[in-house]
């Protein structure tokens, strides 16, 4: 699971062989074997000693910005693996496996949004009509990718406009099954010009630095991205797996709504947006992480979401050295 921190003021210690955090409102231990990670959200002490321990049991420290977004991280410097997979990689990107990879990945996002509104449709009879459009775009935009040839820097372009009319379709369909009071028109990022996108925006962040870590384990470099170009401290690799796995944090927004769960008081108004505060924050993660602690079906046995993160990171890096 995921230690939060994201009450102002908190304190947080070791203690024995445990995490210790305290606030004006409570304090509470827990044990190094049930994290995964800790986030930092808001302004907060965190000792020495809790940082060492955190790096002597593999937990890296995250801290998000206002919106959501990592800007630091804790860890070990140790790389995760042999060098010669980030070798592997940087070739890759000039080759036809870089260009099966980066297609693969776009291709897994379509279809994830491709079944979930499938879902949607099916759950929701009286949206059918308006769903079956969008589902049947977004069938036809996979196929359009799935039929491409060449090499990353020949069609880079149009794998990514390919994305980007299957994001407007997904989108525009996930507006119209919401509720008048919160229909949103189109993406908004930093600041959000809505709820469902605050949300969506947070959670996405809450996403990144699991596939960043995720990378990291696995010898993956998060800089050297495939379809994501560089850029001057831009972990462009993170942005290109982050595809595969937008979808249980879109589940898990869409699913806040349909459950009636989200309301005004969990958004605080700043000027040009909106912002999650800390009871839209913990409503937000306790979800995500009962969402990524859920079991599928991976690869013929049944894994936690969170896992197959780690496990998808894997086999890339395996495919990559064979």
């Amino acid at each position: 699971m995921q230690l939060v921190i994201n009450t102002r003021g908190s304190y947080l210690k070791k203690e024995k062989n445990c995490f210790m955090v305290k606030n004006d409102d409570k304090s509470f231990e827990v044990s190094a074997d049930e994290i995964d990670s800790i986030l930092i959200s808001t302004s907060a002490t965190i000792t020495t000693d809790a940082i060492e321990f955190a790096v002597e049991n593999n937990i890296d420290i995250v801290f998000l910005n206002y919106f959501g977004n990592p800007y630091g991280r804790v860890w070990h410097s140790k790389l995760g693996s042999t060098t010669l997979i980030r070798r592997r990689q940087l070739e890759a990107e000039a080759s036809t496996v870089g260009f099966n990879m980066a297609r693969g990945w776009i291709a897994q996002k379509l279809e994830n949004q491709f079944d979930f509104l499938k879902d949607l449709k099916k759950n929701r009879p009286d949206d059918k009509e308006m769903l079956e459009p969008k589902i049947a775009k977004l069938a036809q935009l996979k196929d359009d990718l799935l039929g491409m040839k060449g090499s990353l820097d020949e069609k880079r372009g149009s794998i990514m406009g390919t994305e980007g009319m299957a994001s407007l379709t997904y989108f525009e369909a996930l507006s119209s099954i919401m509720p008048d009071a919160w229909k949103f028109n189109g993406r908004s990022r930093d600041p959000a010009q809505d709820a469902f996108n605050c949300l969506l925006n947070y959670g996405y962040g809450v996403l990144y630095s699991q596939v960043e870590k995720a990378c990291i384990i696995a010898g993956l470099d998060p800089y050297m991205g495939f379809l994501h170009t560089d850029n001057y401290n831009k972990k462009s690799f993170v942005f290109d797996l982050i595809e595969m796995f937008r979808i249980h944090i879109d589940r898990t927004v869409i699913n806040l709504f349909s459950k009636k769960q989200v309301h005004e008081g969990l958004f605080d108004k700043i000027p040009g947006g909106l912002y999650l505060n800390k009871d839209g924050k913990a409503v937000l993660i306790t979800a995500i992480n009962e969402a990524l602690d859920k079991e599928i079906e991976y690869n013929g046995r049944n894994v936690k979401v969170r896992n197959t993160i780690q496990m998808e990171c894997h086999s890339i890096a395996n495919s990559l050295i064979k």
